[in-house]
């Protein structure tokens, strides 16, 4: 018989870092789901600032004393979840309301989910923007995942991830009892998620599409995408290693022309 997941079944794992002055918006925007379930936050970077907001808002905060970076902070948040369902709060973003009620849902109808995903909008100069290049160009890449057969397919998974990464990493929830453990291998600084999904593609099992916007991805000069972008080539080699999963070496090159042009749009301007 087929598991129906619950509210209960569900946690937003926050990764909380230092200060972010925008980590207040992210929990209020989870604490406003039209269905609510568990919020917890997990930290490298213990300091007064998170302990107190998580008094204010009675959420548990846990310390990773151990190795830190960014995959091994996403795998303690990842663990500290209680729950079968986990979604990997980014603190700079922010959750739309119908998130949870959307996420259960699709869940509840797929056979054997690895993951679920939306659509998302972004955040600039605390303007929310539903359309620009980069948006457009990842909203085709999935297109074919609006299909819900297709969600089973690897093959076709595959082939979206071997042009680019269109995933949106805080839009995904992962169904615990069907992936690997670890889920994050340290390494990248920028592709650590796109790494994820390459090795989940290869899993039996559906990648679960909503082609809703349900989360807003907020460009800032301090975000770690932005940082990576224009942190010399760093986010040039960790993506033509991507390229390189899928490609020869020839085609790597060639993609590349055109995916650093797409990247640019990332930036703050």
């Amino acid at each position: 018989m087929k598991k129906r997941y619950a509210p209960q079944d569900h946690t937003f794992a926050i990764c909380a870092y230092k200060e972010s002055p925008y980590l207040r918006t992210c929990i209020e925007s989870l604490r406003q789901q039209s269905i609510p379930s568990r919020i917890l936050m997990a930290t490298s970077t213990d300091n007064p600032y998170l302990r107190s907001l998580a008094r204010e808002y009675q959420i548990p905060l846990y310390v990773n004393t151990g190795a830190s970076g960014i995959a091994n902070d996403w795998n303690f948040a990842y663990r500290c979840a209680q729950s079968g369902l986990v979604t990997l709060a980014h603190q700079d973003d922010m959750y739309h309301q119908g998130y949870t009620s959307h996420m259960l849902a699709a869940l509840n109808r797929a056979s054997q989910p690895l993951i679920y995903f939306t659509d998302y909008n972004e955040l600039r100069n605390g303007k929310e923007v539903s359309a620009n290049r980069l948006l457009r160009v990842k909203r085709l890449m999935l297109s074919p995942l609006r299909v819900r057969v297709f969600h089973k397919s690897r093959f076709l998974r595959r082939r979206i991830l071997s042009m680019g990464n269109p995933i949106s990493c805080p839009s995904v929830t992962y169904v615990k009892e069907n992936l690997p453990d670890p889920l994050f291998i340290p390494g990248f600084k920028s592709n650590i998620d796109w790494q994820a999904w390459e090795i989940l593609s290869r899993e039996r099992g559906e990648f679960v599409y909503d082609p809703s916007p349900l989360t807003c991805h907020r460009i800032h000069i301090g975000s770690e995408t932005s940082a990576t972008i224009n942190n010399g080539n760093i986010r040039a080699q960790e993506d033509y290693q991507m390229f390189l999963r899928f490609w020869p070496k020839w085609t790597a090159r060639l993609i590349m022309r055109f995916y650093i042009k797409g990247e640019e749009s990332n930036q703050v301007g």
